[in-house]
């Protein structure tokens, strides 16, 4: 009965664990449908309109309480718009993205610093 109970205790926390982490596939979804890419590029790159994001800066609640509230010209998503889950798994996408080169390792800005 003991052993029963333990891996029903260990399953349940391993799900709920993979649930907090966020589905990236589910997140690029979202991220291109809520319009996040109009302002932030479609990677996360960043643009005129709106600041890199990916990979994100902020941890998951971080990222969740800007959008929430954010500062500047970004309009609120509140939860009616995309619920803490959504932005969960838009967090998630976000992670998968590599963070750009460093421009020392960029040729062509070598090649126009003269190096």
């Amino acid at each position: 009965m003991r052993k029963l109970l333990f891996a029903a205790l260990l399953l349940t926390a391993l799900v709920r664990a993979q649930d907090s982490a966020g589905n990236a596939e589910a997140g690029k979804r979202l991220y291109m449908n809520k319009g996040c890419f109009q302002c932030h590029g479609t990677v996360g790159q960043g643009t005129i309109a709106g600041v890199r994001i990916g990979p994100p800066p902020l941890n998951a609640q971080g990222l969740i309480r800007y959008v929430r509230r954010p500062a500047g010209q970004m309009p609120a998503f509140t939860e009616k718009v995309m619920s803490d889950r959504e932005l969960t798994d838009v967090y998630a996408y976000l992670k998968t993205i590599l963070p750009p080169k460093p421009s020392k390792d960029v040729p062509l800005l070598n090649d126009l610093r003269g190096k």
